[in-house]
């Protein structure tokens, strides 16, 4: 997964996507040279999101600022049937280092004029977009995942924010209160993966009856890990109007 944010001035790539052929292939059918990027954001350290990252280092500027988390890069696997796999991103800290700017922050960051990470997701009160497959390496030891380093991009509109998602490992709603609570305005756009998939029909209906009560929302663009029953349910609480498909080359303007 990938969004290209654009200001008036600016060029934020957030996320990389799984494939770096893939990515620069998307670049050039846009006409945007990836040495025109202002900066990267990593929403979290799993290869689907930092896999395109590798071939960037070879046409960016040096320098370019990477934003991410100072978690990004710890070691991170999913285990199924007793197989280890190693998801996390293939490139190191030094590796990074030597051709880019690394601003790694807990906290929020302002990455473009009216353009902000949301920080760490700190206050985890309703459900989290986890897997019971994903791990972490923790002094030596496999942990469960607790995606500390998940975060994603916030977007100054005239009458509100737009969050931009990654995956939403923290949760979706856990992400929108600290986005609120942080940014002191209302979420009137919400795009991205939301890692609705494997919620089950109860914690769907809440999370539509969630949103729902927000009148300021206004535009819900999901994809990657929200998963079909989700986007079902998603549009039976806002209505057709607000939810809406976000496949690739998909133009929102805030």
């Amino acid at each position: 997964m990938a969004f290209l944010i654009e200001t008036d001035d600016e060029r934020i790539l957030f996320d990389t996507g799984q494939s770096g052929t893939v990515l620069l292939r998307n670049l050039k059918l846009l006409e945007i040279e990836p040495i025109s990027l202002d900066g990267i954001a990593i929403s979290h350290g799993h290869y689907d999101h930092t896999g395109g990252l590798e071939a960037l280092l070879e046409v960016l500027e040096p320098g370019t600022p990477l934003y991410a988390s100072p978690e990004v890069f710890r070691e991170r696997y999913s285990v199924h049937d007793g197989d280890v796999e190693d998801v996390g991103t293939s490139l190191g800290r030094e590796v990074l280092a030597a051709r880019m700017s690394l601003r790694l922050h807990q906290d929020a960051q302002e990455i473009a004029s009216g353009v902000w990470t949301t920080g760490e997701i700190e206050t985890r009160t309703e459900r989290e977009g986890s897997s019971p497959r994903h791990r972490m390496r923790e002094d030596g030891e496999l942990v469960q995942d607790r995606y500390v380093d998940d975060m994603g991009v916030v977007v100054g509109g005239e009458d509100g924010l737009a969050l931009i998602c990654g995956c939403c490992h923290a949760g979706l709603l856990n992400t929108l209160a600290h986005v609120e609570e942080v940014f002191a305005r209302p979420v009137e756009a919400i795009a991205g993966g939301l890692h609705l998939t494997g919620a089950s029909e109860e914690e769907l209906e809440h999370v539509g009856e969630e949103l729902a009560s927000r009148p300021g929302l206004r535009q819900v663009y999901p994809n990657h890990c929200t998963g079909e029953a989700a986007f079902v349910a998603l549009t039976n609480a806002l209505g057709a109007e607000v939810v809406r498909p976000c496949p690739a080359g998909t133009v929102l303007e805030i």
